[in-house]
């Protein structure tokens, strides 16, 4: 049975953008899940290398807040707005996201514990894209900060 605390260390992350409507895009980099300020979930750092097909390579960052809601992980952006909640029990999870005009849905994928999937399919007037990141784990909690 999955918690939010199963989460909590380093992953490497690889993260393939397939755009309709270009350019394609991947992503290398990590994902670490570690104890927030606040005391009340996991912040998500990612951070890796963005490279976008015909533009060249750049930095990227993203920051996210996990939260155990019940049974259920809540997802929040940096800035404390909702983003989404999912079910990690059952090996799969689906969830969906509103940001006016456009759509997220999301699946995850557990099935492959401790390498695990998100897949995004987000549709909008300027957007059509399918984004796949996999998650493979580096370190658990306990080992972040120890040899690599």
């Amino acid at each position: 049975m999955l918690t939010l605390r199963d989460f909590e260390g380093r992953w490497r992350l690889t993260r393939q953008i397939d755009d309709a409507r270009g350019p394609d895009a991947t992503f290398t980099g990590t994902a670490v899940f570690s104890p927030d300020s606040g005391g009340r979930g996991l912040e998500l750092v990612e951070q890796g290398q963005l490279v976008l097909q015909g533009q060249g390579a750049f930095q990227a960052e993203r920051r996210y807040l996990w939260q155990q809601d019940d049974a259920c992980v809540a997802v929040f952006f940096a800035d404390g707005r909702d983003f989404h909640r999912f079910d990690p029990q059952g090996g799969q999870a689906q969830a969906a996201h509103w940001c006016d005009p456009d759509t997220y849905e999301v699946q995850y994928d557990f099935t492959g514990w401790p390498v695990w999937q998100v897949q995004w399919r987000v549709t909008g007037p300027r957007k059509d894209y399918m984004m796949r990141s996999v998650y493979t784990r580096i370190e658990r909690a306990d080992q972040v900060g120890g040899p690599q």
